[in-house]
């Protein structure tokens, strides 16, 4: 058998044993990184294959579950069709599918047809929640491979030039933010000595975006209060200087204990990471809060299938209480900030505009700068098409 045909077979033979867990399974991810990772005679090279046509079958599985079930061999000449134009995918391509149309190159054209399946593409309950999702556009980059951007830590680019270079590795910088590159070659940025010295960390375009709509000022006393493993504190702390401080919180410890190493690594001291529950007032709190992750269906298509209705009622109600514990310690004229990586009305203006008619001491503040996205009157949903990222939500209010 060819070298394409023993990959068609593998492929075939990992969609097999992955198909019962990519509907049901939040944890798809560290279950397709288990199962490469067993699989001793895959190279690196297989393994970014084999990664890619997966997520591309489960990003549009009602178009090849039917396939996998009548015809295996055009299963997997279609999600060769239709997964990203990354290098370890070109050769397997071409072999596939040298008898298919062109796939649509132009964005207009690839929205044009994503946009006859959008009921099948998406979730029924998006509806309701995002209908700006099943437009072409927001259709068409909710469906295409992620960007990996980095957030510069320093301002002397020049050492991770320099490496970069050295590996080979493009990147480019976006102009909407000093510090905002995309990496154009795929590569493990963990494995840098630059990203090892503190001098970048991995972050989405859009979550760095969050807090550059507010404007914030240098200085001041922050908690951020769900912080997980520390990427927007990082931020926060690269925005208000080395003459402010953070409080960073979360009930998950091993998350804390990473944001500490990183902090470290950056070589921050004003960070604080508080284990037990907050207390005084701050100028200024982050509620980045836990949601349904649907902004993320770029990274985790999985999510569009595992992801209820149900649980965005639970995430909304969750949220509403996060929100109105964490402002009462927002000092009179500070900043809360609350923010999302969800696509769902519910989980974003449906809790701002619970909270703001409970809490008539704070007002939303228009964003500084609103980066081309519609300012609802309480925050931005930023949607992935205009700037090629994930999906974000966020609402900027002042303590009276």
């Amino acid at each position: 058998m060819s070298v394409v045909g023993n990959q068609r077979q593998t492929y075939l033979r990992l969609a097999a044993e992955l198909r019962p867990h990519w509907r049901r399974d939040r944890a798809f991810p560290q279950r397709l990184q288990a199962l490469l990772a067993r699989a001793r005679a895959f190279g690196a090279r297989d393994r970014r294959l084999y990664r890619e046509l997966l997520y591309t079958t489960v990003r549009y599985a009602p178009w090849v579950e039917p396939l996998l079930d009548r015809e295996p061999e055009q299963a997997a000449a279609a999600a060769a069709w239709l997964a990203s134009d990354i290098p370890a995918v070109r050769a397997y391509r071409a072999a596939l599918t040298a008898d298919w149309p062109v796939c649509p190159a132009s964005v207009a054209a690839r929205a044009a047809v994503l946009r006859q399946s959008a009921d099948s593409l998406l979730p029924v309950w998006l509806k309701d929640e995002c209908a700006s999702a099943f437009d072409g556009l927001e259709l068409d980059a909710l469906h295409r491979r992620a960007s990996l951007w980095l957030r510069a830590q320093t301002d002397d680019l020049e050492p991770i030039r320099s490496e970069f270079a050295a590996r080979s590795w493009e990147w480019r910088h976006n102009p909407l933010l000093p510090d905002a590159h995309e990496v154009l070659t795929e590569a493990d940025l963990t494995q840098c000595d630059t990203y090892r010295q503190g001098l970048f960390e991995i972050q989405d375009l859009g979550s760095q975006l969050i807090l550059a709509t507010a404007g914030l000022p240098a200085g001041g006393y922050w908690l951020d209060a769900c912080a997980g493993a520390g990427g927007k504190t990082l931020q926060l702390r690269r925005i208000i200087g080395p003459a402010g401080r953070i409080d960073a919180h979360d009930i998950r410890t091993a998350a804390l204990d990473e944001l500490d190493r990183r902090a470290a690594r950056a070589g921050f001291g004003n960070i604080a990471v508080l284990k037990s529950a907050p207390s005084g007032s701050y100028d200024g709190v982050l509620v980045d809060a836990p949601c349904s992750g649907s902004g993320t269906w770029r990274r985790a298509p999985h999510l569009k299938w595992t992801t209820t209705a149900a649980m965005i009622a639970r995430h909304a109600a969750s949220q509403l209480a996060l929100l109105a514990r964490y402002a009462a310690h927002v000092r009179p004229g500070g900043w809360l900030i609350y923010a999302t990586c969800s696509l769902a009305g519910s989980e974003n203006l449906g809790v701002i505009s619970a909270f703001l008619a409970a809490n008539p001491e704070f007002t939303p503040a228009p964003p500084a700068c609103d980066f081309g996205y519609e300012h609802t009157g309480h925050g931005l949903a930023l949607l992935p098409a205009r700037h090629n990222t994930d999906g974000f939500y966020v609402a900027t209010l002042r303590r009276r």
